[in-house]
């Protein structure tokens, strides 16, 4: 039987090695990735995940792995969700923080979405997992998106100050890759 690979479509160095290391030595697919410029789509999360993820495997005409990942605090109703790439971009971390000014309530889930399928039947399956922590003033590194103001539930670090090996075990990361991992080693 031939080896099975596995595209995940991203240009983050980062992103992919946190997969890799959460993954494992075990992981019974190939994974390797492909930078590709998806468009960015409005819309509700698991919506957002299922049409990116069919384009890339329309595009490469291979098995494809995306991500979206989302910052949704409670206060703002879900925002900035699957747009936080861009208010991270304009607002930087301190911004972010700002935009709970306002409010009592600091809660925020950090979401990933991991959306598969294969270009021969389009069908998406998503892996979604979730971590419930509070939005903070930014604390530690900078080098890896909004890490440095979430700060998970039963913590007193964010992110950011977590070593990466207790990150990997509780992030909403690890969460929707173990179903992802799951669903290969069944």
């Amino acid at each position: 039987m031939a080896q099975r690979i596995i595209t995940f479509v991203t240009g983050n160095a980062k992103k992919l090695e946190e997969l890799k290391a959460i993954l494992g030595n075990n992981f019974p697919v190939e994974v390797t990735s492909h930078k590709l410029d998806l468009p960015e789509l409005q819309g509700e999360i698991n919506e957002v995940s299922i049409k990116k993820c069919q384009e890339a495997a329309r595009q490469l005409n291979r098995a494809v792995l995306v991500e979206d990942t989302c910052l949704c605090y409670n206060a703002l109703k879900g925002l900035p969700g699957p747009y936080i790439k861009w208010f991270l971009d304009k607002l930087e971390p301190e911004g972010l923080v700002k935009l709970l000014s306002g409010w009592e309530d600091k809660s925020a889930q950090a979401v990933c979405t991991f959306a598969y399928c294969t270009p021969d039947d389009m069908n998406v399956v998503l892996f979604q997992g979730i971590t419930h922590g509070k939005i903070v003033e930014p604390r530690g590194t900078r080098d890896f998106g909004w890490d440095c103001v979430f700060q998970p539930d039963g913590y007193s670090e964010t992110y950011a100050e977590l070593p990466k090996t207790e990150k990997n075990k509780i992030s909403h990361r690890f969460k929707a890759l173990e179903k992802f991992k799951k669903h290969f080693t069944k």
